[in-house]
């Protein structure tokens, strides 16, 4: 994890300070504290992943790099997200309660697809009480 300091001399061309890494002999316990907890916070997702996932993940150096790549990795970017709803649309528009099927798992399957394209940002239903 990179500590960093503002560089007194020298503004970059947008007018933002330029920030130097901090090397570990200067850092203040606040520092310390930031870096012990991201080191936890690593350690906690380490143990939640499966070698699959952790091959993935593994070069990411902070919890929020690793954060950042499990999300784009789970999620996927706009495009898959708009993909992934477009497919749930049309699996609710094509539900069908099959020959046999108890309405018990009927409507489990439609349930499924309300909290998947719920997931996704679609609103499917508006309840006024």
């Amino acid at each position: 994890m990179k500590i960093l300091k503002v560089n007194a001399t020298a503004i970059t061309t947008e007018g933002a300070p330029q920030m130097l890494e901090n090397h570990r002999s200067e850092w203040t316990a606040e520092d310390k504290k930031k870096t012990n907890l991201d080191n936890i916070a690593k350690d906690i997702l380490y143990k939640t992943l499966d070698k699959n996932i952790f091959a993935k993940i593994k070069t990411c150096s902070t919890s929020k790099e690793i954060w950042e790549k499990l999300t784009q990795l789970c999620e996927g970017n706009d495009q898959t997200k708009e993909n992934k709803l477009t497919v749930a649309i049309q699996k609710f528009y094509n539900a069908n309660m099959k020959l046999g099927e108890s309405l018990a798992e009927f409507d489990e399957q439609f349930s499924a697809i309300i909290i998947e394209m719920t997931s996704l940002g679609k609103e499917c239903f508006k309840c006024k009480i």
